[in-house]
């Protein structure tokens, strides 16, 4: 009996042993993750790559194995600009090989590939991205029969995959091939080539790029975050509090005598701001891969405990901003909205993006409590309640002017008479 009960016991401690392995050891440096199932079930697509993987995640897929020739034809466009390219290629390996336990440490769970299939993706994957960078950059020379840039369809699945959380490589890979092929053409850095590319990602007027609030960056997705979120925590004292509050919809602030005003020169899309019964609100740009980068943002944030939510705030603030077809075109009417979708796709579109995300604290609170404190106050209220009611519309202006007339003429008879 007693041999049993060892027997037993040895067995239990085998599987308990197995199963707090070293595949549930997560690093400090982590920051490249899988995304939740309960956030990707709402929507698939826009977690994984449509053509380019990108990092060891989704890396040998079937369906993204054809656009490996074009890495390889941008890393050969790479090398072939050293004077000596067989060497160039061997630097390039040696290099990596330096710093590839430090890559490994940067994604969650463990990385299965051998180190030299590693390496080789990563040197592959990283030179194609700064050769990529550098040819939108125009520092180097697009050939006639580039493949990406001569055909939109490609360029587009690009914008798409190279912001996935689950398709990225660190910044640190990137950092350092472009330093190693760093020349006098290379008047610009490497975290600023890579925002111009996105450009237009957020905004049809992009916000200017600070290359030193960037540096610290850790894959492009951080770096895009990065540049939404570093002008913000910069211009204010305190972000984060517990407390939680709505905000009303833009019909609902409109009535109650705020005006809406797009925020000209805004260095983030964050930046909201209400002074003075003015709600100003910088310019979004609402297109194909929005909903992609959104999703993944607030997936990055809610998967690193370094990230705190601010990108899941603003969809949220968005989504009380707008529940119905009149509030997105109150917003597309004062352009601080510009969407390509119709009004009923762009009313839902918020409301699904945060959706089993988690908020412990609520960045707007103060925003939120500034615009209902304004909307509390009676003469706002009644001023817009009686614009709206008789200056409406051109027959209501009408009839006011004529009662002000009849109402003029009315008051300078009896003065006369009065006079007589």
């Amino acid at each position: 009996m007693a041999e049993n009960v060892a027997i037993n016991i040895e067995e239990i401690a085998a599987f308990l042993e197995n199963v707090v392995s070293d595949d549930l050891y997560m690093s400090p440096n982590c920051c490249i993750f899988e995304t939740p199932k309960i956030l990707s079930r709402h929507n698939t697509k826009a977690y994984v790559p449509n053509a380019f993987a990108i990092g060891p995640l989704h890396h040998g897929q079937e369906n993204l194995k054809r656009t490996e020739k074009i890495k390889f034809k941008y890393l050969r466009g790479l090398i072939s600009r050293a004077q000596n390219p067989e060497k160039r290629m061997r630097e390039f390996i040696g290099e990596i090989m330096k710093i590839e336990d430090k890559v490994r440490l940067c994604y969650a769970g463990q990385v299965t590939y051998k180190r030299e299939e590693f390496v080789k993706m990563l040197v592959v994957d990283g030179c194609f991205l700064i050769e990529l960078f550098r040819k939108d950059g125009g520092m180097v020379h697009r050939d006639q029969d580039d493949p990406i840039f001569n055909m939109s369809c490609l360029l587009q699945f690009l914008y798409h995959d190279l912001i996935l959380l689950e398709n990225q490589i660190p910044w640190l890979v990137l950092d350092c091939l472009f330093d190693m092929t760093s020349d006098d053409n290379d008047t610009k850095p490497l975290v600023q080539l890579a925002i111009e590319f996105f450009a237009n990602m957020f905004s049809s007027t992009p916000s200017p790029v600070d290359p030193n609030q960037l540096a610290e960056s850790k894959h492009i997705l951080d770096l895009l975050r990065n540049w939404l979120v570093a002008p913000i925590i910069q211009c204010k004292d305190s972000l984060e509090s517990s407390e939680w509050q709505t905000f009303p919809s833009a019909t609902e602030i409109a009535e109650s005598g705020i005006k809406f005003k797009k925020l000209e020169g805004a260095t983030s899309i964050l930046d909201i701001r209400f002074t003075n019964g003015v709600l100003e609100i910088p310019n979004l740009l609402i297109q194909e891969t929005t909903e992609t980068i959104f999703r993944n943002l607030i997936s990055y944030e809610q998967c690193s405990p370094e990230c705190s939510p601010i990108i899941t705030c603003y969809a949220i603030v968005l989504d009380n901003l707008i529940n119905t077809t009149k509030d997105v075109q109150i917003l597309c009417k004062k352009e601080t909205i510009d969407s390509w979708l119709n009004p009923e796709d762009a009313t839902q579109f918020f409301s699904k993006l945060y959706l089993d995300a988690y908020v412990k604290k609520f960045y707007y609170l103060g925003l939120c409590k500034e615009v209902h404190k304004y909307r509390q106050r009676r003469w706002p209220r009644w001023r817009t309640a009686y614009m709206h009611n008789y200056f409406g519309t051109a027959w209501a202006i009408a009839s006011q002017i004529v009662a002000a007339i009849i109402l003029i003429l009315t008051f300078l008879q009896t003065l006369f008479s009065i006079i007589k």
